[in-house]
């Protein structure tokens, strides 16, 4: 069980209950920590986040038409923005990003996310490779950077990291943005931090984020620690926060070590980082809706996607509306994620994994259909036709006919829909 779906259980046994008194409260709590500490927060956070709650709870009343549920869960959603650390405005500007991390963290691909993030939003970006230790890191923040269309800067086989800093700055610097991405290790040792004061003298960095995986759990506070006196960080970046149980531990620990989340990683596109937002991160735990996530998500879809506004306007649904829509929702990120900004946290895994593969199966098969096909559905009650789309798919023709099923009533939906006059003025705002 994650953190966010322990949290509802807590929440929903409690709005189950006819009386809330201090029994009450102290057996919500106790589903509390159980919950915080399965996801390895801290204890001793724990212990005192759970004695706010009881002390709130206990000492307050709810406002006049507010019930007692609502007015606990709302100290509970407080409590855990406090527990969990503030909001981060990323400086829309001209500036230098040092990362900074451990083997595994996802440093390297993190640069190249984070470099997109700013170019997305206007600033033109690129990455300086500067980790002369790992094998093959080169070649591979070179392809990411490719993959993001930022700019790129390494020199191969050359083991000075400020040479090549020095060297970088000059060739990138058209650049609004540049990121340098450096060496890692096992642990944080003496060459390392004899290393990083070295590129961080030369390079001479706006912001020192540490980059940090979600999967660590409480030791994020250790190695904010260890890493801010090393260099003085200015932020942490947590990664892998889409598919691990350890997350509030790491968020927890990294405020906890007074050190501030800047960004997190919330799947494998390079699409998928955020600005860290303790309200909007702790209300998708709780399973209320981020209409306003879920907007950027949609619009930036469209972008990667290379859609058109006329693209997503549709006076009629075909294969070829129908494709655009699936290409927009790949690019939306994991389903997970979509179903959580949409306050709709606890779909069935097997459902969501169901789902992810049937859009990009669709796809595929749609791709494998000719320009008549795709306008005029009709066509494939031919046999022979679906026999060709199938093999062109690497696909069974029992895939074809379930999309065709899928479309058939999706039309019907968009029909009745269609009748709505605010119907396609809504569509086409939100998309």
């Amino acid at each position: 069980m994650d953190l966010g779906e322990g949290l509802r259980k807590a929440i929903a046994k409690l709005t189950r209950a006819t009386i809330i008194d201090a029994k009450t409260i102290k057996e919500f709590n106790k589903d509390l920590q159980k919950t915080l500490i399965s996801a390895d927060v801290e204890v001793s956070l724990v212990l005192q986040f759970s004695k706010d709650i009881e002390e709130k709870a206990l000492r307050s009343k709810p406002p006049a038409g507010l019930a007692p549920t609502d007015y606990i869960t709302n100290i509970v959603y407080e409590e855990l923005v406090k527990l969990m650390g503030g909001t981060f405005t990323p400086k829309l500007q001209k500036q230098r990003i040092l990362l900074a991390g451990l083997y595994g963290s996802g440093k390297t691909t993190s640069s190249a996310k984070l470099a997109k993030f700013y170019q997305d939003r206007g600033l033109s970006a690129g990455v300086i490779c500067t980790d002369v230790s790992r094998p093959a890191a080169y070649e591979q923040l070179e392809t990411l950077a490719k993959q993001a269309n930022v700019g790129f800067f390494g020199i191969k086989g050359e083991k000075d990291p400020v040479k090549i800093v020095k060297q970088g700055l000059a060739a990138l610097k058209d650049k609004h943005v540049v990121i340098c991405d450096t060496s890692g290790r096992s642990a944080l040792d003496d060459a390392l931090i004899t290393e990083l004061k070295a590129v961080n003298n030369a390079f001479s960095p706006d912001e020192k984020f540490l980059v940090i995986n979600a999967d660590i759990g409480q030791v994020a506070g250790r190695q904010a620690r260890e890493f801010n006196n090393a260099i003085k960080l200015t932020g942490v970046i947590v990664t892998k926060m889409d598919g691990s149980g350890k997350g509030g531990g790491a968020l927890s620990a990294t405020h906890a070590a007074n050190v501030t989340v800047a960004f997190i990683g919330v799947g494998e596109k390079l699409s998928n980082i955020e600005p860290y937002d303790a309200q909007k991160f702790i209300g998708r735990l709780l399973g209320m809706p981020d209409i306003g996530s879920l907007v950027e998500h949609v619009q930036q879809a469209v972008k990667e996607a290379n859609l058109k506004p006329e693209d997503m306007e549709m006076e009629e649904l075909n294969f070829d509306s129908f494709y655009n829509q699936l290409k927009a929702m790949q690019g939306m990120g994991p389903l997970k994620n979509v179903f959580g900004m949409m306050g709709a946290p606890d779909v069935p895994k097997d459902v969501i994994e169901q789902g992810e593969g049937r859009l990009a199966k669709y796809k595929v098969i749609i791709g494998s259909m000719t320009k008549e096909e795709r306008k005029n559905e009709r066509l494939l009650h031919d046999t022979h036709r679906i026999e060709r789309i199938a093999k062109g798919s690497g696909s069974n023709e029992s895939d074809v006919h379930k999309l065709i099923s899928d479309f058939n009533k999706m039309k019907k939906m968009f029909n009745s829909l269609k009748n709505d006059r605010n119907f396609k003025k809504k569509f086409a705002k939100f998309m």
